[in-house]
């Protein structure tokens, strides 16, 4: 959340509020990577204020490059999707007026990221160039081309990204080792969506790479566990001060992204290492879905209670009344949201986690999938 934070208070400081619109996960990892590599400092870290996003209480977010950065990166590839969807004609970008704002839009965002980019050292026409790219290498695919061939351009892009963030951190023999993760992370991204997005891009009509070049989901998955692997073993040759949430980011949370991809924790591989046909539970599981050992069936556990049902706009501002007039908004340790029904925490009820993440050794135990484990560290 620091990061997130750190991105969209960036975004603002540099390019105005309506360029906090652009604030976007993928983007915040160049502002960890860069922290990963430098010393912790008190100067690494601001006190932000209120906001809605964060139930109006204060925060303290990155700040400085690697926060800038990805400000940057974020400008520019936003401009470009902007752009695709205007050339795509999409939605209400199919009207001229609306067509034309959206391109000056995309302008002045480029125009800003480079700026930003310039300060930083970083040349963002290589963004640029990949996205311009990206247009005519999807005309031209068709049936048996390469889904590398496609995934090149975003590839590029987030290399030279990655990499800088060792220039950035004084750290120059980084740059190889993320420059490697940084193109295995997009094409991980490139890939990502176009699987989430076929069926609907079926329905549109619109472009997808699995489509149009006839690659199997089998072969999409091994390429999406080969980029898995392939990070993981980048990230081991580069040096980090302290790489806990890069790790936890680029190999844990990746491969969970890759299993919800696909809707499966099994691998791409079926026995003698043959692509698997499916990517759900195999034939017989009793843990499946309807199966004895199931949530809900007779050998399993009980099914999780139904979300609290919400309440309308009136009764919902009835029961806030009575939570604030109680103190229960800011004193309670928990309670539920008057709307929604989801359990909230008070507003004056901080968790101090401390130091009770120092010494976690949760990467060290040398366990069969490159020496990672699950510590169940919540902080």
């Amino acid at each position: 959340m620091a990061h997130l934070c750190g991105l969209c208070l960036a975004l603002r400081a540099d390019h105005g509020q309506f360029a906090r619109i652009v604030t976007n996960y993928d983007g915040l990892i160049v502002s960890v990577l860069t922290e990963a590599q430098t010393e912790r400092a008190p100067e690494m870290r601001r006190t932000a204020g209120p906001c809605p996003l964060r139930s109006m209480r204060t925060a303290p977010v990155a700040k400085g490059e690697g926060a800038r950065l990805a400000a940057a990166v974020s400008l520019v590839l936003a401009s470009a999707k902007v752009r695709d969807h205007v050339a795509d004609r999409d939605g209400l970008l199919k009207r001229r007026p609306v067509a034309a704002a959206a391109r000056r839009v995309a302008a002045g965002w480029d125009r800003a990221g480079a700026r930003t980019g310039a300060e930083l050292g970083f040349d963002t026409a290589v963004l640029v160039d990949a996205v311009d790219r990206q247009t005519g290498i999807e005309s031209l695919a068709g049936p048996g081309t390469s889904l590398l061939t496609v995934t090149e351009p975003t590839e590029t892009a987030t290399a030279a990204a990655f990499a800088h963030t060792a220039v950035l951190a004084g750290r120059p023999e980084n740059a190889a080792p993320l420059a490697e993760a940084g193109r295995l992370f997009g094409r991980l991204a490139h890939l990502l969506d176009a699987v989430e997005d076929k069926e609907a891009d079926a329905a549109s009509g619109a472009w997808n790479p699995l489509t149009a070049t006839g690659t199997p989901a089998g072969e999409a998955r091994r390429l999406c566990d080969d980029a898995l692997h392939g990070i993981r073993l980048a990230l081991a040759d580069t040096e980090f001060t302290d790489g806990k949430l890069a790790h936890v980011l680029l190999v844990h949370e990746l491969r969970r992204s890759v299993d919800r991809a696909f809707g499966s924790t099994l691998c791409s591989h079926g026995p003698g290492g043959e692509p698997a046909g499916s990517f759900g539970p195999p034939p017989g599981n009793p843990y499946a879905p309807g199966g004895p050992h199931a949530p809900g069936g007779p050998a399993g556990p009980p099914l999780p209670p139904e979300p609290p049902r919400g309440r309308g706009l009136l009764a919902g501002c009835m029961v806030w009344a009575g939570l604030a007039c109680t103190c229960q908004l800011c004193c309670a340790g928990t309670f539920h949201d008057p709307w929604s029904g989801q359990e909230r925490e008070g507003l004056c009820h901080k968790c101090d986690c401390g130091d009770c993440c120092e010494g976690c050794e949760c990467c060290s135990c040398g366990g069969e999938d490159g020496g990672c484990c699950d510590c169940g560290c919540d902080c």
